[in-house]
């Protein structure tokens, strides 16, 4: 069965002025739109087909033969979760179990905030930031191109997409400004808790 692209989960001006409608269209549905493609196509023949999507990403990740078949998957995968992650109106501190484990991982989450939005802004070029869980323990971590970190034994619950084409149209050069308003107006923690109990189990 072929992989698809999901919908997004609210309107294209939702996010707006933080990502502008513009910056949704031309993210979602032409970049995210050609990795479904190129996976569909690249998957043939593979020997991974019928695969689940993270079985497709951690095993071609391990076969230096299938690289632009992980980097479709990778994105693919990447942004499905991207697109969960934010929400109209979100931002601010997270509360529950996950503020509980920020607190115990980071400190505290302004502690959090800065190793995250350090992790993105230092991403050299093309690649991605996240708050993944390793173990028990969350962890920041960035990875480059469509990498992320289930290939490394860890299971993302944040990540932030940290390509030009995520962010130029909206803060042109201007990555620590995208980064901070992604903390502040758009992640939607209630969608991060879920994915972290999914994590635990």
């Amino acid at each position: 069965m072929a992989f698809e692209l999901p919908d997004l989960p609210y309107d294209y001006e939702a996010l707006a002025p933080y990502m502008s409608s513009q910056t949704l269209h031309l993210h979602h549905d032409k970049h995210h739109q050609t990795y479904v493609t190129n996976l569909n196509n690249l998957i043939e023949g593979s020997g991974l087909e019928g695969k689940s999507l993270e079985d497709v990403v951690t095993a071609s990740f391990k076969d230096s033969s299938k690289a632009g078949l992980f980097n479709n998957a990778g994105q693919h995968w990447n942004h499905c979760l991207f697109w969960k992650v934010m929400k109209k109106n979100g931002g601010g501190k997270p509360g529950g179990e996950l503020a509980k484990r920020i607190d115990d991982a980071f400190g505290s989450y302004d502690k959090f905030a800065e190793a995250f939005k350090t992790a993105g802004a230092s991403q050299f070029g093309s690649g991605w930031a996240w708050l993944a869980l390793d173990g028990d323990t969350l962890k920041v971590t960035k990875t480059p191109n469509g990498e992320n970190p289930l290939v490394h034994g860890m299971t993302p619950v944040l990540g932030i997409d940290v390509w030009e084409h995520s962010y130029y149209l909206d803060y042109q050069n201007r990555r620590p400004e995208y980064l901070a308003a992604f903390l502040n107006n758009l992640v939607n923690w209630e969608e991060v808790e879920a994915q972290l109990h999914k994590a635990v189990g």
